[in-house]
Order: structure tokens, then C-alpha cells, then sequence
């Protein structure tokens, strides 16, 4: 029986490739959105199943997860993908966006994993991934909600690892850095700014062209990081992070490598101004 991955988020970007690309190596794939009708790329075939899901509504989840089980016969892997970046001013980040980045971001992951654990404990196995992203672990300006919800990831899937490891169910970790998809021109429509707020103006106009900068350097894609998730997905080993680009793993060396201070002073050096 070919084995099954069940992805959220799937519409476009690294969801959707990762649909494409274990589609290629043979899987079955379950690829859920919250808007099917919008996204003309996944269609229905023997082995792809599109369904509509929202990790915003679990009350949702079970009807789903029995109608891709009953499809399929089995689900193997859980992709969490689902997720979007509010970016901009924390003073000008409104409570409702708060909440709602926490809600996709976090507690949507938190759910549908739990959905899915009694499939898994029933069959002695499975494999939980999550994409977190770089600001995870090494953070930036302007991404200061974001970062707290993939930070909160990081540790969620970190403790969440030891626990099933008794029930033969791996948790893995994606950690994208600079990746080429329509998540920054989201993120943009999304910023938080504040007109109101013209202290900010200098400081918002130097991390526009740090961040062009960074951007123009290029990175990976959506495709590479389908390949790195479905190596974990297939790899049997316990590696807990994946990085992805080389962008990011510097960053975390130094993180890893010296002081705290040491890392601090790095990343000073490129986002605070000068005086």
C-alpha cells in the first residue's frame, strides 16, 4: 500500500509543492485549504485528494480526517503547513492580529495534531512535521508576533518529540530561512505600520533596505523545501530540525556556538541603527 501524507495549507507555496512533489515519488496525498475552488494547480486524481480545511474550525477536523482515511485507508504522515506572517510595528499590532496569528499560526498546529494522534496510535506509527521557519529560532526586527508564534512551535514540537517517541511517532521540524514564494508579498498587504506612529518613520525606512537586501540575495524554493520534508518524512531517523538555506544555518551556528552576547552583537550589527 503507498503511503499517505496529509498536508495543510496546501493552496500554494511550499504546501502546494510538497503536494506535487510527494505526489511525483508515489504517495497519496491528502492536500487541504481553506478554499479549494481558488487554487486551479491540485486536482483530484487517484492518488491526490483535495479537501477544504481550516485549522481555524477543529470542530471540522474529524469529518475530514475519517473522509481521508476512508479514501486512502491510511494516513502516514501529518504535514503542518498552515500559517501566515503579521509582520510590521508591535506597537501598532492590533490584539485582534495578535490573536489571529496565534490562532493559525499555533493553536490551529496544536489541534490538528491532536486530531490526528489517535490514527497514529492506533496503527503504532506515524510521523508529525511542522514548518516553523527561521525566526524561530534566529529573529529579526518587525516580525516580533510571528516570531513568538514559531518560537512557541519550536518548543511545542521540541517537547512534544520526547512524549511520542513511546508511541513510535516521530516529530520532525522544517526551518525555512529566505524562501522564494508569495510569502512576503502576503506579509506586506498584512504590515502593521501605524500612520500615527512617525517615530518609527527612519528606522522603518533603513530595515526596507535591509531587508530588500537580504531578499535580493536570494534563497531557496518552495521545491527545495519539499525535497528536505520529504526526506524527513522518510529518512527513519530521529533528527528533530531541518534547516533549510544557506542564508540561515550561520546565524544558527553562531547562536549555538558562543555566547549569547557574541550572537546579540551580530545581529545588532545589522538591525539596530547606528547612532
Amino acid at each position: 500500500m503507498n503511503k499517505t501524507i496529509f498536508i495543510t495549507g496546501a493552496s500554494s507555496g511550499i504546501g502546494q509543492a510538497t503536494a506535487q512533489y510527494f505526489a511525483a515519488q508515489g504517495w497519496n496525498v491528502i492536500a487541504t485549504m481553506r478554499s479549494p475552488k481558488k487554487q486551479d494547480v491540485l486536482k483530484n486524481s487517484e492518488h491526490l485528494l483535495v479537501l477544504k480545511l481550516d485549522v481555524e474550525q477543529p470542530e471540522t477536523f474529524k469529518e475530514v480526517i475519517e473522509t481521508a482515511i476512508f479514501h486512502f485507508g491510511k494516513i502516514d504522515v501529518l504535514l503542518n503547513n498552515a500559517g501566515y506572517g503579521q509582520h510590521g510595528l508591535f506597537e501598532a499590532t492590533t490584539s485582534q492580529q495578535i490573536h489571529r496569528q496565534f490562532s493559525v499560526n499555533l493553536f490551529g498546529t496544536m489541534e490538528i495534531t491532536r486530531a490526528l494522534l489517535p490514527h497514529f496510535r492506533e496503527q503504532k506509527g506515524g510521523n508529525i512535521i511542522t514548518i516553523t521557519s527561521g525566526v524561530g529560532r534566529v529573529t529579526v526586527p518587525l516580525v516580533s508576533i510571528y516570531a513568538a508564534s514559531k518560537f512557541a512551535l519550536e518548543g511545542f514540537c521540541e517537547s512534544l518529540s520526547f512524549e511520542l517517541a513511546s508511541q513510535n511517532i516521530r516529530v520532525k521540524i522544517i526551518e525555512p530561512g529566505n524562501i522564494a514564494t508569495n510569502f512576503e508579498q502576503t506579509t506586506k498587504e498584512n504590515f502593521a505600520d501605524g500612520e500615527a506612529l512617525i517615530d518609527y518613520a527612519d528606522y522603518l525606512k533603513q530595515m526596507d533596505k535591509v531587508f530588500k537586501s537580504i531578499y535580493n540575495g536570494g534563497g531557496s524554493t518552495a521545491a527545495d523545501v519539499a525535497e528536505t520534508i520529504f526526506k524527513a518524512a522518510t529518512d527513519e531517523s530521529n533528527i528533530l530540525r531541518y534547516v533549510i538555506g544557506s542564508d540561515l544555518q550561520p546565524l544558527i551556528d553562531i547562536r549555538n556556538g558562543g555566547t549569547d552576547e557574541s550572537y546579540m552583537d551580530v545581529l545588532r550589527s545589522t538591525f539596530v541603527p547606528k547612532n
